[in-house]
């Protein structure tokens, strides 16, 4: 019998980061599904793709393969045709562009199989926007992690600058800020906490604090 988990929550709150730790403590596999929408966002803006095309974005699905593997030192990696990605997909551009793409129905069916399968195979720690209530709503465990606004995009500007990414903290919230808005509102599997999850805010809490609260909450609703 395999074990899921899923985690759902906003643009910057640490979902990926807090998730793959608490995946390792576990000893579950992580899944970053939202490599796997910033991966198509990659391809559409390499082919000069508007990000409205939809048209354009689902013609070039059939010409993808997308992998999720894992490099000789156990980190997960992105293969786009079999190219390591990831790296690649995590610039601002690509950020944006997976918002974009994820609001169309066909990239999400392209995908849906693919998660599903990795949660029937494995124990999986599984995080993204939608996991509770599209992608995996029988998931054992459900998590909506956030914080605010204003501590996401500071965290995210501090990764940026960490990164050699040159930005604005105004920006960076002014980018946190929109693509909420769009999460929340696209038509199509819309950013909002399955009815049967817990949320955990970690505005006021470091690093190591967010982690251990997810380990703890995971720990003891699969008891």
């Amino acid at each position: 019998m395999s074990y899921s988990v899923a985690i759902d929550g906003p643009a910057g709150a640490g979902k990926s980061t807090l998730s793959r730790q608490a995946a390792e403590a576990l000893s579950f596999i992580y899944v970053d599904t939202g490599a796997l929408y910033r991966t198509i966002g990659l391809t559409a803006a390499r082919k000069n793709i508007s990000k409205e095309d939809k048209d354009g974005i689902v013609g070039m699905l059939d010409s993808l393969s997308i992998e999720l593997a894992f490099n000789d030192d156990g980190e997960q990696i992105v293969l786009l045709n079999g190219e390591d990605v990831s790296g690649l997909i995590r610039t601002p551009e690509a950020s944006m562009y997976a918002s974009a793409v994820s609001a169309v129905p066909e990239v999400r069916a392209f995908l849906l199989e693919l998660q599903r399968n990795m949660a029937k195979e494995n124990n999986v720690i599984m995080d993204g926007r939608d996991i509770g209530t599209v992608v995996l709503p029988n998931a054992d465990v459900k998590i909506f992690l956030t914080a605010s606004p204003e501590t996401r995009a500071m965290r995210r500007y501090k990764e940026n600058l960490d990164k050699g990414i040159t930005c604005t903290y105004e920006e960076v919230l002014r980018d946190v800020n929109e693509r909420d808005r769009q999460d929340m509102n696209r038509p199509i599997a819309p950013l909002k906490p399955a009815k049967d999850s817990i949320t955990l805010d970690t505005s006021q809490l470091d690093f190591e604090g967010s982690k251990q609260l997810i380990i703890k909450t995971i720990r003891e609703n699969l008891q």
